[in-house]
């Protein structure tokens, strides 16, 4: 598989408008981007540092994954998973990595947020590292 660089880093938390003050107000970064991604129940609030993304994670639901996150974490957000972009797609990389022996938790791209197509491989086969692989299917 072929990455080009760290897409974003994923960060739980409880309430976006809780979080952004930290964000905005004491390290100095600008929120651009608010969106909800329905089939992931989670609302998502976007920062850059640099060329890297942040990417702050609510929970729009009990039933979600980052809600489940939360709750294992005794109620506290905190790191959540780390995104690399892809060139060569995401459906080629899940295929590599498969091949190597990752176990993936999606077995085929689906969409996320900011339009990019998306798909997981476990943290047991990645060092405990939630890792997210991506792809602009615009580009």
């Amino acid at each position: 598989m072929k990455i080009s660089h760290i897409e974003h880093l994923g960060i739980a938390v409880n309430s976006i408008e809780e979080a952004l003050p930290y964000y905005e107000n004491v390290l100095g970064l600008k929120c651009y981007n608010i969106e909800t991604v329905e089939d992931q129940k989670v609302r998502t609030a976007f920062l850059k540092v640099g060329d890297v993304k942040i990417e702050l994670l609510e929970p729009t639901s009990p039933e979600s994954t980052i809600a489940k996150f939360i709750e294992k974490n005794n109620g506290n957000g905190g790191m959540h998973h780390l995104a690399f972009a892809v060139e060569d797609g995401v459906a080629n990389a899940l295929a590599e990595a498969e091949g190597t022996g990752i176990r993936l938790i999606d077995k085929a791209p689906r969409k996320g947020a900011e339009g990019l197509n998306i798909a997981f491989l476990h943290p047991k086969s990645t060092l405990g590292v939630l890792t997210e692989l991506c792809e602009n299917p615009n580009k």
